[in-house]
């Protein structure tokens, strides 16, 4: 799990397009190298600017990264007021369960594992 982008802000609004996509491309290199079962990262808004998804959603994406399944989960900043705890929990708690679900190298069960 992560942000795209390893520096503190107080809105995703101070991030430019230009690093949204930098980070992008960067994590496109370190999923390649670790290949983790699944890509989860924070920030729906951050995701469809960095990945140029205009219309993308929480949840697993359609496109991976990498060969990677990815999950975009909301942000868990007290500046997000869309989402209570609770919210939080159970769409955290859904992108776990895919992740279990998966076999090494983010393959689904029956197909190889």
């Amino acid at each position: 799990m992560t942000n795209l982008v390893d520096r503190p802000t107080r809105a995703a609004a101070e991030l430019s397009d230009d690093e949204l996509r930098a980070a992008a491309e960067a994590l496109a290199v370190l999923v390649a190298r670790f290949e983790p079962r699944l890509v989860a990262m924070v920030g729906v808004t951050a995701y469809r600017t960095a990945f140029s998804r205009r219309d993308a959603q929480l949840g697993l994406q359609d496109e991976p990264l990498g060969g990677r399944p990815v999950w975009v989960l909301p942000n868990p900043s007290g500046l997000n007021a869309h989402y209570q705890l609770p919210d939080l929990a159970r769409l955290y708690g859904e992108a776990r369960q895919h992740a279990e679900g998966l076999c090494p190298g983010g393959i689904p069960p029956g197909v190889g594992c």
